[in-house]
């Protein structure tokens, strides 16, 4: 049984203040204790004011490497990137001394470029310090969409730690995703979620097992870390 913890706050400033200090914190110790970290962050609207504020952070930026926990295979200059997303409101103030790690590459194919994005971000991910998964209306996490072309190999737990690709009717464009066995077990695993209607699907996925349906069941029932779930209307 996954340890889960709620955590309910009054607004969406106040959640992403105090997950930036609890974010923070660990980051922190983590470079206290072996001299780096890593963080692996989540794209969408939702992590903007975490990102703007665990930017002022003052914490050692440059022993810090952030990546993605999943990407659409578009470049950077497009605006539905994560890196840009990232680029725009993460990597600013004290946070852009860190080191970032992409996972969209120019390759002639998504499948290229999910082989390189394993290869370049294999020393940070065994295990991540700190993961920060979003989650859809549909009950995805990270690129783990119902229907998604390679989701049993995504969630399988046995399965290598690597960036996968994956297609699903529900994801407008081909996607770059981290699999389960490389996010499940971060030492700090986080849920972020905003709003009444994503408290609703979080309600519906806790109350079923189905993955394919619902994938985001794979981190609340087999996580192999305890998950904070952070949640604000």
């Amino acid at each position: 049984m996954v340890e889960l913890s709620m955590h309910e706050f009054a607004d969406a400033s106040t959640l992403a203040e105090k997950l930036a200090d609890q974010v923070s914190h660990r980051l922190a110790a983590a470079i206290e204790a072996k001299g780096r970290a890593s963080i692996a962050v989540s794209g969408g609207s939702t992590p903007k004011k975490f990102f703007q504020a665990l930017s002022t952070r003052d914490i050692a930026w440059n022993r810090v490497t952030v990546t993605l926990v999943d990407e659409r295979f578009v470049p950077v200059n497009d605006p539905r990137s994560n890196h840009a997303l990232v680029r725009d409101n993460l990597l600013q103030h004290q946070a852009r001394a860190a080191r970032f790690i992409p996972l969209f590459h120019d390759c002639p194919d998504v499948e290229e470029a999910a082989a390189r994005a394993t290869q370049e971000t294999e020393d940070v991910s065994r295990p991540f310090d700190v993961v920060i998964l979003g989650m859809g209306g549909d009950g995805h996490t990270a690129s783990f969409f119902p229907g998604g072309n390679h989701l049993a190999e995504a969630l399988d737990p046995s399965a290598p730690r690597c960036v996968i690709s994956m297609e699903a009717p529900g994801a407008d464009e081909l996607r770059l995703t981290f699999s389960f066995s490389s996010l499940s077990d971060a030492n700090l695993l986080v849920l972020h979620i905003e709003g009444e209607a994503k408290k609703d699907v979080l309600k519906k996925a806790q109350s079923g097992t189905d993955e394919n349906e619902m994938p985001i069941r794979a981190v609340l029932n087999r996580a192999a870390s305890p998950v904070g779930i952070y949640w604000a209307p």
